[in-house]
């Protein structure tokens, strides 16, 4: 590589920020998402939340069931420039339904903004989400939403977080109330306050702010004594506390600087924003199995995150969403799928506002693009041009299971391939149960919206009707032993074999008594609630199902 090619590329990834936002539902994370765009210079015009079933809708969901019930069932990517920063950002479900979606998002991610209910603070979908975020080790950022209402005190609200989640918190930007109305923020680093106009279309364009010197005397002609004396007396408890700020503590993901504000009216979105861009990580190096990948020095790897069907009806296409590890992506490349040795030549990337998207030429580590896919990769896939592979994203056992009845026998070919693309890309997990007629399709999910979903998609994508009959599972482990003592246990009480599309063999459970009971005693049998790899597997069609399962 050139002196100059290297600059150039070392300098592109250095303004790359591809972050995830992390909330409970109902926190205002689609919102947030929203103003961030507005903000960034990437919309003119947010769509309101509250007018979902209006002409309006979140620019972050595409699909039709999202607009519909205004809440995000699929993760989405976005993508702008903004103050000579390239934004990635990954918006993912906030509903516990779709929990597998919102980890995978996360594997892509570089840091992650971690939104709070200024009355709820820490909630329990944040709280397993900022766990996945700690084990992965990436820096958060705290926003406290919703201030334009009355909730808990700014200092107890820090003081709950940092007992609840076990980091320190300090307070980058700070609340200005009159009245007990929400009126603007303190920039605690540069000791400013910028007080917002509330405009009259209810936040859908940029707030007009105005900005003065905290310790000015031109601050005390805006602001009158019984606003002003209690801020600085507040902001002097900060500093007395030792709230110091401290971003280095933040790369290392022990910190997270809390920002204030209301999504809703924009109060403090701005600063959230800019602060974000000055503070968190450029894209950094990944481990794989050759160790450290630099995301400079090394040639182009990447590997998908998620994979996406029928973003376009019309074209009944496939996306694979591919997260830029290292190097160069260019158009007309060639680079090899590590599970299969399969090479490939990769077309021009897609890029993505909402159901929107855009071709590219190039994208360099830390992006997030898409790609068309013939069915040739999988979630989890590792792209490189030099032989390497990261960590697979596991999929995870799911909890509740229905078995797919088709009244129309004519359809059967539409089913199996609604079914097969919809498992691939994770919105449920593809099973196979054994029958006189031969394997029936039982689904699996993380909760019941899944199945909403899933029949949803399959009468609106594929054309086809079905009845999910539900089945008296709670728990599901794949299994790896003798053939033998798999099927004498699956011969018992309480369980039932099942393949995967894959071919794995796995046991569904009646209760978790019957699960640890056969834990416990079969001890010649392993069982797991995360898929093992399958690497050079290949998908198993219907028909190769049936002779697995004879």
């Amino acid at each position: 590589m050139s002196d100059s090619v290297h600059f150039d590329l070392a300098r592109e990834v250095a303004r790359r920020r591809t972050f995830a936002i992390i909330s409970h539902p109902d926190a205002g994370k689609t919102t947030l998402t929203e103003k961030l765009l507005l903000y960034g210079g990437a919309i003119h015009t947010a769509g309101s939340v509250k007018s979902r079933r209006a002409t309006r809708h979140a620019t972050s969901d595409w699909m039709e069931m999202e607009k519909e019930r205004g809440i995000s069932i699929t993760a989405s990517v976005l993508h702008f420039d903004y103050q000579g920063f390239r934004i990635n950002l990954l918006d993912t479900p906030g509903h516990e339904d779709f929990s597998e979606d919102t980890y995978r998002a996360l594997t892509a991610a570089d840091s992650a903004v971690m939104l709070l209910d200024n009355r709820k603070g820490v909630e329990t979908r944040t709280r397993q989400l900022f766990s996945v975020c700690r084990k992965r080790r990436l820096p958060i950022f705290t926003f406290v939403n919703k201030c334009d209402r009355a909730g808990v005190d700014p200092l107890g609200l820090i003081d709950d977080v940092q007992s609840d989640l076990g980091i320190r918190c300090f307070a980058y930007t700070w609340p200005v109330m009159r009245d007990g109305r929400l009126i603007g923020m303190v920039d605690r680093g540069d000791r400013t306050i910028h007080l917002y106009q509330r405009g009259e279309d209810h936040g859908a364009t940029r707030a007009e702010v105005t900005v003065y010197d905290l310790t000015g005397d031109e601050v005390a002609t805006v602001l009158e004594p019984d606003v002003l004396e209690p801020l600085r007396d507040q902001l002097g408890l900060l500093d007395g506390a030792g709230e110091g700020i401290d971003f280095t503590a933040v790369a290392r993901g022990e910190a997270s600087p809390v920002f204030f504000g209301s999504a809703l009216t924009n109060v403090g979105v701005d600063l959230l924003l800019r602060h974000f861009l000055d503070h968190a990580p450029p894209p950094t190096a990944r481990e794989s199995n050759h160790g450290p990948v630099d995301p400079v020095e090394a040639p182009f790897s990447g590997f998908v995150f998620k994979i996406q069907a029928n973003m376009d009806p019309r074209h009944r296409d496939r996306v694979a969403f591919l997260r830029v590890c290292s190097g160069q992506f260019e158009a007309g490349m060639s680079a090899t799928v590590s599970r299969t040795g399969r090479t490939l030549r990769l077309a021009r990337p897609q890029e993505f506002l909402g159901g929107e998207r855009t071709h590219g030429d190039t994208a360099v580590a830390g992006d997030v693009v898409g790609l068309h896919d013939r069915g040739e990769v999988r979630v989890g896939d590792t792209l490189a041009v030099e032989p390497l592979e990261y960590p697979g994203v596991p999929r995870f056992s799911p909890e509740h299971f229905a078995q797919v009845r088709l009244d129309d026998a004519m359809r059967r070919k539409h089913l199996d391939k609604g079914l097969r693309h919809l498992a691939e890309e994770g919105t449920v997990l593809l099973l196979y149960s054994d029958s006189l007629t031969g394997p029936v399709p039982v689904v699996g999910a993380v909760g019941q919206l899944q199945f909403e979903v899933l029949v949803d998609r399959l009468r609106r994508e594929y054309g086809v009707e079905v009845i999910l009959d539900k089945l008296s599972f709670c728990a599901a482990r794949w299994v790896r032993g003798p053939e033998t003592e798999i099927a004498k246990l699956a011969a018992g009480y309480g369980v039932r074999r099942v393949q995967d599309a894959d071919g794995l063999p796995m046991i569904l459970f009646e209760n978790e008594w019957v699960l640890e009971r056969t834990v416990t005693r079969e001890k010649r049998l392993v069982f797991e609630d995360v898929q093992p790899r399958t690497s050079g597997r290949q998908d198993v069609t219907r028909e190769g199902m049936t002779a697995a399962l004879s």
